[in-house]
């Protein structure tokens, strides 16, 4: 096996707990909020859902050990934001397991076509 093969190996190792963590639903709905309004305290994440604030914590944190996440405190709120870069590793996982699949796909054609 190829030295970048073994590289691209590493990286889908690495993005596992990124995926693991955004199979939940709700995390899922938690990081695409702030996607889209950006950093937010747990009271602001939780507001029109019906996930309690404990719930929403505990989903932070689940998503906060996967690097997705990090909080830091602002007086007695929690303030959560995105961490990007692991965004970025997981969206270029899916890039190479793309290529993978559009790879094995043309191999496929070619010998239907023999």
């Amino acid at each position: 096996m190829s030295r970048s093969t073994n590289l691209s190996e590493a990286k889908l190792v690495r993005a596992a707990p990124v995926f693991a963590a955004l199979g939940d639903p709700t995390r899922l709905r938690l990081v695409a909020r702030l996607c889209r309004d950006g950093p937010l305290s747990i009271a602001r994440l939780s507001e029109s859902s019906d996930v309690t604030r404990q719930a929403v914590t505990k989903h932070l944190h689940a998503l906060s050990k996967a690097g997705l996440v990090c909080g830091r405190r602002r007086g007695r709120e929690s303030i959560w934001e995105l961490e990007l870069q692991r965004l970025k590793l997981a969206r270029a996982s899916l890039n190479q397991i793309s290529q993978q699949w559009d790879a094995a796909i043309g191999r496929l054609k070619a010998f239907v076509e023999k």
